[in-house]
């Protein structure tokens, strides 16, 4: 995400922080590709212009010049801003003290607004354990009902709905009761959309606010529309005060604009990103690693907090005694590939390790080579996983086709295992592998 505006930053600021002194011409050039950068990325023209402004007087007004670093702390000061930009701490979806939560989702056709529903869903039940409903009160598009019945129950939600044919607010109010007769913490209203916004979208939304009372309000936007969805929250705004936005296909948004812009016009904050197809790609927006991660800082505390998802203490412990014993298998290879897959697309993950964005902006990671390498893993017996010494001349035969592979592409991957188990060997006794020469012996 933000591939295009990541990659001219990243370029300005490598330039600022090379060198040793700036002097204000310095950051007045850096300033000028900045606000270039912003606008290609359909930054709202205010934004930058107040944006740029306020950098530029931070960097010449706290002796940043005369300081030692000097290009190192227009860097920071640029990240803060960013953070700044993009909701500073970040927010919270606010919880009502007696259950049920009501949650108004709101947004035009087209926002991804019903998955959000659903991914939603997901969320609370799975990061808070909330027992969660939510209303089908879109009535007017085709299926929409139909739609959220599916996801709703992938989600693990319960789907009140009564059709297409009552009048979405009646919908809304009995689903309500429903919700606090059946004890559930919290209730996601799923609201219609238009393909613009009208008179009779905005009345049917105070109408169904003023019938449920809801806790949040959250406002659906595609960030793949750059402006359009600055524009269309800006007019929501306006007419119906929201609490918050959920950024979709946020994964897809090479530019930016909509994410850097959404917060300084509506003074709303981004609450909740969606960041892929699958209903668990999605997550809480936290402005200032995504700060990091435009500048190629990266984003450490959010791959932890994935792989911390998919792995249990005991499991992790486990796995620490069999690294240090030299006991890692094949079949502990194949549990750690499916726990990371599980985490998200491979490209999204490198994008988060520190540096990793920048090095490796041109390498296309190819997710059909993980599955020929499990393929190749799932077609060795347990005995040959354990013990790859195994895997000989037949042996090897039989696992290319039994995973449709090739002899070649068997053998390389039991070499690429063998180095690694000498390289976990060597760690464990305390010593530093030489990892260049492991490299070469692997190829």
């Amino acid at each position: 995400m933000f591939e295009s505006l990541s990659e001219k930053l990243q370029a300005t600021l490598a330039d600022v922080r090379q060198r040793g002194n700036l002097t204000e011409a310095d950051v007045t050039a850096a300033m000028r590709e900045i606000r270039l950068a912003l606008l290609e990325a359909d930054v709202n023209f205010r934004v930058v212009k107040q944006f740029t402004a306020t950098v530029k007087e931070r960097c010449l007004g706290a002796d940043v010049l005369r300081g030692l670093n000097a290009g190192q702390q227009v860097v920071g000061i640029v990240n803060e801003e960013l953070t700044t930009l993009m909701g500073g701490a970040g927010g919270r979806l606010a919880f009502a003290p007696r259950p049920p939560t009501v949650v108004l989702m709101a947004g035009l056709q087209g926002s991804g607004k019903t998955t959000a529903t659903a991914k939603l869903a997901r969320h609370l039940r799975t990061e808070h354990g909330s027992s969660v409903a939510v209303a089908a009160c879109d009535v007017y598009r085709p299926a929409a009902v139909d739609q959220l019945v599916k996801v709703g129950a992938q989600a693990g939600a319960e789907v009140y709905e009564q059709g297409t044919e009552r009048d979405p607010v009646d919908i809304a109010r009995w689903a309500l009761d429903r919700a606090k007769q059946d004890g559930k913490d919290v209730l996601i209203v799923d609201t219609s959309g238009r393909l613009h916004v009208d008179e009779r979208l905005m009345q049917e939304l105070k109408d169904i606010r003023q019938a449920v009372r809801p806790t949040s309000i959250l406002l659906v936007v595609d960030a793949m529309t750059g402006q359009d969805a600055v524009n269309v929250a800006e007019q929501f705004a306006a007419a119906v005060q929201f609490d918050g936005v959920v950024m979709t296909k946020l994964d897809g948004d090479a530019r930016g604009g909509a994410a850097l812009s959404v917060k300084a016009v509506t003074g709303k904050p981004i609450l909740f990103a969606s960041t892929g197809e699958k209903l668990d790609q999605f997550e809480r927006f936290h402005p200032d690693r995504m700060a990091q991660r435009i500048l190629g800082m990266g984003d450490v505390l959010s791959f932890i907090e994935k792989a911390e998802q998919q792995l249990d203490e005991d499991h992790a412990k486990e796995l620490e005694r069999k690294l240090r014993r030299n006991e890692f298998t094949f079949e502990d290879f194949l549990d750690q590939l499916k726990m990371m897959r599980r985490m998200g697309p491979l490209q999204s993950l490198l994008g988060m390790l520190p540096g990793a964005g920048a090095q490796l902006r041109n390498v296309k990671v190819d997710e059909r080579e993980l599955d020929r390498v499990e393929a190749i893993v799932l077609s060795m017996t347990a005995e040959e996983r354990r013990r790859p010494e195994l895997i000989k001349g037949s042996r090897r035969l039989r696992i290319a086709r039994g995973s449709g592979t090739t002899v070649q592409q068997v053998n390389q991957l039991v070499k690429q295992f063998g180095q690694m188990q000498k390289m976990m060997k060597q760690l464990g006794k305390g010593r530093m592998p030489d990892l260049g020469a492991l490299m070469r012996q692997a190829r």
